[in-house]
């Protein structure tokens, strides 16, 4: 595992049951409402100051997704695209990747086709059994509740980047 998490340089993972609990509400004005766990936005953060690529391939359309991507300056968002091998692919091609640089996070039976793909794969605790079953990494954290911050944290630390970004962020003037 230690050596798969060296070669990472790029961080994709689904949205709803992975950076969200999976939970979909929608007002009675049909507005849809999402919640995001700040500590997941922490460990983005934390990747990208360690100059790490982050993105999001989701299959659902959102523009609390499209805000919440913004705010914490992902990379890349592809939204809308049941089938996730496209979209994956386009990124390879745009950042000049391969398989094994990626680490994705998924939850459900579409992340499967990239989960069998990538260098390192990681499922959320509430994951379905079928992607538990082919992936390098289960979290202890269910998605939505810091299951991203799990991960980037295993892969950061496993780089040697985690202290660095921690002081560089805890003697830092700037807005992280």
């Amino acid at each position: 595992m230690k050596q798969k998490l060296k070669k990472i340089k790029m961080i994709l993972f689904d949205v709803d049951g992975v950076l969200t609990d999976g939970s979909i509400v929608y007002t009675d004005k049909g507005t849809e409402i999402k919640s995001f766990n700040i500590q997941d936005g922490m460990a983005i953060t934390l990747a990208r100051k360690s100059g790490l690529l982050t993105g999001i391939i989701t299959g659902r359309l959102s523009s609390m997704v499209t805000r919440r991507a913004e705010e914490l300056k992902i990379d890349t968002i592809s939204q809308g695209s049941f089938n996730k091998l496209g979209p994956y692919l386009e990124i390879l091609k745009k950042y000049d990747l391969s398989d094994e640089e990626i680490c994705y996070i998924g939850d459900d039976i579409v992340d499967m086709v990239i989960l069998n793909r990538v260098g390192f794969s990681a499922a959320v605790a509430n994951a379905r059994e079928e992607v538990k079953a082919i992936c390098d990494y289960i979290t202890v954290a269910q998605g939505g509740h810091g299951a991203v911050r799990e991960v980037i944290d295993l892969v950061l630390k496993r780089q040697g980047k985690f202290d660095v970004v921690i002081d560089s962020i805890i003697n830092s003037d700037e807005n992280v």
